[in-house]
C-alpha cells in the first residue's frame, strides 16, 4: 500500500491530519536537517500502522513524500 504524506518540519506542535485513507498531513517539531524530520515521520507512521514495514519511496528531500507500507 502506498501513502502520500505532506510533512511540515520545525512546527510548534506535532499533529497528524488524515485527509483520506491514503493521504496525510503531518507536522513535526524536528528540523529538516540530518534526516531528523524523516526519522520522526517514520516513528509516527509506525504508531499508526503497527506491525508493518514502512519505507520512504520518494521525497527524501521534499516535503511531499510517498511511503510504502507492507503489513506483516
Amino acid at each position: 500500500m502506498y501513502i502520500k504524506i505532506r510533512i511540515f518540519p520545525n512546527s510548534k506542535e506535532e499533529k497528524v491530519d488524515r485527509i483520506s485513507e491514503d493521504h496525510y498531513k503531518i507536522s513535526v517539531k524536528q528540523k529538516a536537517e540530518n534526516n531528523m524530520a524523516n526519522n520522526r515521520l517514520l516513528e509516527i507512521m509506525r504508531n499508526e500502522y503497527p506491525n508493518s514495514i514502512i519505507k520512504i519511496i520518494s521525497g527524501h528531500h521534499s516535503p511531499s513524500k510517498i511511503l510504502s507500507i507492507e503489513r506483516r
